[in-house]
């Protein structure tokens, strides 16, 4: 792959994936950023919109951190220069930044998580870090400077007096200035520092990594909201025992084999795992359709060939079952039999549906009306 500096995705996963970073001189050649620092600061604005401010010196305190939504005024107090902008989930807003996770989607969507913006004017920076997910950072305009390498943990010395991570001792290894369209990619726990040479704006392409208390968390609840978990602890075959005080070795055998049950069901994992990998990052991000369409109205629409596409926000990803396939689609499950099923992965493949494809489908009413409920709630729209 080009984007990839001439490796395959295979050899990139293999050789550089969670084990070294890389350098890529223009992955995306003659790259215009489609945002405008002035269109950064109006998003940063809405209430919306997750944004930050990083000061690097602020009245005398290191890398202090302000949150958005920001009053406009604010830019202008701001100083010339050592300072950044964040924008989270700026592929949610924009649907030609969304476009570039398109390039990618040889990992999992359900890993990906969306694209920061960053932007800073001369000396700008959030300091010296590291991060536990993947990130590529996509130069968008401008120029950064980067240096990189280490790996660092929880154990790392860190700045006192900023409530960022901002390590206080580390020199790295690498040092690299990146233009347009160049990208740096960096495992979990690499330290990085980016410090802006003029006006720039660097795009983050950010991986999901849940901590092992996410899944568990998440994963517990959603079994206890099955019918099962209204039962009760029974022990019919309980007998006198010396000390009342006694937790004796059966109940523990009972408890075991209660919880091996539930988190041995692996269609129970798996249905669990598609809504919970899915599941939108805010309620704000996927809304319903302003105008409610009718089934008929969709099937028409599909018929003359117009283009439909995910929200920006949206998540799709599907698992194949034994006589089944769940798609998962913002946090929801749907369930599809028989020759329904090749529908999930053609809604998955692409954030641009096959439109030809789709059709096939769209003469079976309870396709064409899972296509309008999807429609309906916003998680696909047409251009």
């Amino acid at each position: 792959m080009d984007m990839l500096g001439g490796l395959t995705a295979s050899e990139f996963l293999r050789d550089y994936w969670q084990k070294k970073p890389l350098v890529i001189r223009q992955a995306f050649p003659g790259f215009r950023c489609p945002v405008s620092p002035d269109e950064l600061a109006g998003l940063a604005c809405e209430g919306a919109v997750e944004s930050r401010i990083v000061i690097e010196n602020d009245a005398g305190k290191p890398w202090q951190l302000h949150n958005g939504p920001f009053n406009p005024d604010r830019f202008s107090d701001l100083p010339e220069q050592d300072w950044t902008l964040l924008v989270q989930g700026l592929d949610h807003w924009v649907p030609e930044i969304a476009d570039l996770l398109d390039n990618f989607r040889f990992i999992p969507n359900w890993r990906l998580d969306d694209i920061m913006a960053s932007y800073a004017p001369k000396g700008g920076s959030v300091g010296p870090h590291y991060d536990m997910y993947d990130v590529f950072l996509l130069q968008a305009q401008g120029h950064r400077r980067w240096t990189f390498g280490g790996h660092c943990d929880h154990t790392s010395p860190r700045v006192e007096g900023t409530p960022l991570r901002i390590l206080s001792s580390w020199d790295g290894e690498e040092t690299v200035t990146l233009a347009p369209g160049d990208m740096l990619y960096l495992p979990p726990g690499i330290g990085h520092h980016g410090v802006a040479e003029d006006d720039c704006i660097t795009l983050s392409v950010g991986f999901r990594a849940p901590t092992i208390d996410d899944l568990l968390t998440s994963f517990t609840d959603f079994l206890s909201q099955k019918d099962k978990a209204a039962e009760h602890l029974d022990d019919p075959d309980l007998r006198v025992q010396d000390n009342p005080g006694t937790i004796g070795p059966e109940v523990i055998n009972r408890l075991d084999t209660i919880i091996r049950e539930q988190l041995g069901d692996r269609r129970n994992l798996a249905l669990w795992f598609g809504q919970f990998a899915t599941a939108p990052k805010s309620l704000e991000i996927v809304v319903p359709a302003d105008e409610p369409a009718e089934a008929e109205d969709l099937a028409e629409a599909i018929r003359a060939g117009e283009q439909l596409r995910w929200n920006e926000g949206s998540r799709f990803a599907y698992h194949e079952l034994d006589s089944e396939t769940a798609l998962f689609v913002d946090g929801e499950q749907y369930l599809l039999k028989g020759d329904a099923r090749p529908l999930a992965p053609l809604l998955c493949a692409s954030a641009r549906m096959n439109m030809a494809a789709l059709a096939e489908f769209a003469g079976d009413e309870a396709l064409l009306g899972l296509l309008t409920n999807l429609y309906n709630q916003g998680s696909v729209y047409f251009e």
